[in-house]
């Protein structure tokens, strides 16, 4: 991933695959300062899963925004 430009993606469309929550990651100030600013997307039989940034997700979803921009890799049978 990482080529192709992030596309928005309505946050009720998502599925994740994480269990747990780290409450101090998604309060930290510099939580995305390491990694990709979007969060990485796999599309698999048109269904969209929640790859990385489960933070960067719950962040937008505070701030009352609907959809965010996704890196998206999808992924044939």
């Amino acid at each position: 991933m990482g080529r192709d430009p992030p596309r928005p993606i309505r946050l009720a469309d998502l599925i994740t695959t994480k269990r747990e929550l780290a409450l101090d990651k998604l309060l930290a100030e510099d939580s995305t300062f390491y990694g990709d600013l979007f969060p990485h997307v796999v599309e698999y039989r048109g269904a969209l899963y929640l790859e990385d940034g489960l933070y960067r997700l719950l962040r937008a979803a505070l701030q009352q925004r609907n959809q965010i921009h996704a890196r998206v890799l999808v992924v044939e049978d």
